[in-house]
């Protein structure tokens, strides 16, 4: 008894390493070289191995040998071929799973990672995204690891600079120098999917910071259109069309009134805003913390508002190419998708965005006493599924196909479930059922699944169950699956257009039209309003380009210096919201203010990595 204790206590000490050790795996910083990922991959797995069998024990030591030799600048493409034969025979004759999924792993880096392995075999270096090589051309310099929090942020937003100056209770500080790359930091303080947080190294102590947390303490202690915005240049005569109010456009305005340039906004709404005013929920994102944003971008430089102007109804874009130096075209994707099958159209079959919009309209169905069904399960969908509750429908339902679909954010999805949604996985969506006397849906009917092999991206396949379609009845159903841009009037102008998205180079420059630029949703497809917002930034820097001019905008913000951090685990704080029995029963921000002390302990946990440990920073831009 004695020595199972003991055994029994041993292994929940190595429970506690693996944790801390997968902390590190989750961490690995961006522009870390993918072989050396691979290895430190591959030498977990030759810990794994049992040394029972040949292949696993021997062969996978060779084949961590030959990448070693890879990395060195010491191999050839001979040992390409080597090192594959090798991983085809261990993952053949291996006897278990540890020496088959190492073996496959390398060889899928191999295809997938090819111009590196040539790039180490004939340069000795990284594809040239990385720094290379030392003068003396003998020693290899590590790839450069970017600063984790800037480099995912697709407006790649001073995010240690920011927190620095929260620390040090600079509210307005901070402000300004996320307006110096994103001009709504407001709204995104409310709504960013914080993609930054993703692989923060604090993560190697104990979990990310709060950034998006941290970002709406400094707005709610500085509200942005209270914080002075930088000092436009001189005026350069130039005028500049953007078609779409939203925050690609806005962001392009902004960027462009502050080179000097004079931006002409045209909307078709009544309120400038987009999809964060017409697609985001009030409860989500209130619309008088919204106008911040937007009061403080209208009064940064010379910028005209057109509302309830549409191109192509009041407005040709013959017309804007002739009376303007360059136009940009940041649409977003408001036009919710329908199904392709029979009864799409039929009564209470609405989108989740069309229904999202009448609901910012004011024109809300009422739902007391209804059964509301929701295909889908991204962010709009659980827009959607929290705006029905609120509506009072008796229940609401959300079916997918597999969990992997459930795509929105882990908060919006728990927000849901606290507020009484309910959700059933491995179901598709086969046919709607209408009534024949009213037209509208009744029921709809669903094929159970069952889950299936993995498929490339690790993510789930499924095939139909042999269990009977089901069928589920209904009162509305939502469709919760995408949006499209509206660009019909553009595409019978000339913009090249393919699947309702306008075809736009990484510039922003629209492919063979001179002065055209287009960015966003209407890109990319439906995304998230930072990488609207980072389109709009490129696009204003890129038509700056085109004019001739290389202007620079100065935030006027000085970064606190950066001190050693003690490491301290800490746990991380999160914002909190009120109670779901409460918030279920208005349309009221959800969230609750951070208190001081949470957030000076949270901000006083980033370890500034622009300074320590991966990058060095410049100008408030990585270098």
């Amino acid at each position: 008894m004695h020595r199972l204790a003991k055994r029994g206590n041993m292994n929940e000490r190595m429970d506690v390493a693996i944790r801390k050790f997968r902390s590190r795996m989750s961490s690995y910083p961006p522009g870390m070289c993918p072989l050396a990922l691979y290895r430190s991959f591959l030498q977990i797995s030759m810990n794994q191995s049992c040394g029972k069998c040949v292949p696993c024990r021997d062969g996978l030591a060779q084949v961590d040998r030959m990448l070693q030799g890879i990395l060195n600048g010491d191999a050839t493409m001979d040992t390409l071929q080597q090192m594959r034969l090798m991983c085809e025979m261990i993952a053949e004759t291996s006897d278990c799973a540890v020496g088959v999924t190492a073996a496959n792993m390398i060889l899928d880096s191999l295809k997938d990672f090819a111009d590196e392995y040539v790039a180490h075999i004939e340069n000795r270096r990284c594809v040239p995204l990385h720094p290379q090589i030392s003068d003396d051309d003998d020693v290899i310099i590590p790839p450069s690891q970017t600063v984790p929090c800037i480099t995912l942020c697709p407006a790649h937003v001073d995010v240690p600079g920011y927190v620095a100056l929260i620390a040090k209770e600079d509210y307005a500080g901070a402000v300004n120098l996320i307006r110096d790359r994103n001009p709504f930091p407001t709204a995104c303080a409310m709504v960013c999917e914080h993609p930054c947080e993703r692989k923060c190294r604090r993560t190697i102590v104990d979990d990310p910071i709060n950034i998006r947390a941290l970002k709406k303490y400094a707005v709610d202690n500085a509200k942005a259109d209270e914080v002075r915005t930088p000092k436009p240049n001189v005026s350069t005569g130039k005028r500049i069309a953007v078609v779409g109010g939203g925050p690609s456009g806005l962001t392009c305005a902004y960027f462009l009134s502050l080179m000097g340039h004079k931006a002409v906004v045209y909307d078709e709404h009544e309120k400038l805003g987009g999809m964060l005013r017409y697609g985001i929920p009030e409860y989500r994102l209130p619309k008088e913390r919204l106008d911040e944003d937007i009061r403080a971008i209208l009064n940064a430089g010379d910028i005209e508002v057109h509302t309830m102007t549409k191109i192509g109804r009041d407005v040709s874009f013959e017309e804007l190419k002739e009376n303007y130096d360059a136009v940009y075209l940041g649409l977003g994707a408001q036009i919710g998708n329908r199904m392709p099958m029979d009864n799409a159209d039929a009564g209470n079959v609405i989108p989740a965005a069309d229904f999202l919009q009448d609901v910012a309209h004011g024109k809300a169905m009422d739902l007391t006493g209804k059964r509301v069904v929701l295909i889908g399960g991204g962010n709009v969908a659980m827009d959607a599924a929290r705006t029905a509750v609120r509506l009072n429908a008796e229940t609401i339902h959300v079916f997918t196909r597999k969990r992997d679909d459930l795509t929105a954010l882990e908060s919006e999805l728990i927000g849901a479930m606290q507020e009484g949604v309910r959700f059933r996985s491995l179901l598709s969506f086969l046919n709607i059922e209408v009534d024949p006397e009213t037209g509208n849906v009744r029921a709809v009917w669903l094929q159970p699944e069952i889950l299936g092999e993995y498929d490339v991206l690790g993510m789930m396949t499924t095939e139909h169950s042999s269990n009977y379609p089901y069928r589920f009845k209904c009162d509305v159903l939502i469709l919760g699956v995408g949006q499209r841009s509206d660009v019909k009037a553009f595409a019978e102008a000339g913009i090249p257009v393919d699947r309702s998205r306008i075809k736009a180079d990484e510039t922003c420059m629209v492919e063979g039209m001179e002065g055209i630029f287009s960015g966003g949703d209407c890109v990319t497809g439906p995304s998230t309003a930072i990488n609207a917002i980072a389109a709009g930034q490129v696009a204003a820097y890129n038509i700056d380009e085109y004019l001739g001019y290389h202007h620079k905008i100065s935030c006027e913000v000085e970064v606190p210096t950066a001190m050693p951090n003690k490491c301290i685990p800490t746990c991380r704080a999160e914002i909190q919201e009120k109670d779901p029995f409460e918030r279920r029963t208005n349309f009221d921000h959800v969230e609750l203010p951070m208190t001081y002390e949470e957030a000076m302990r949270e901000a006083g946990k980033c370890l500034r990595c622009d300074h320590f440990g991966c990058g060095a920073m410049e100008g408030g831009r990585c270098v």
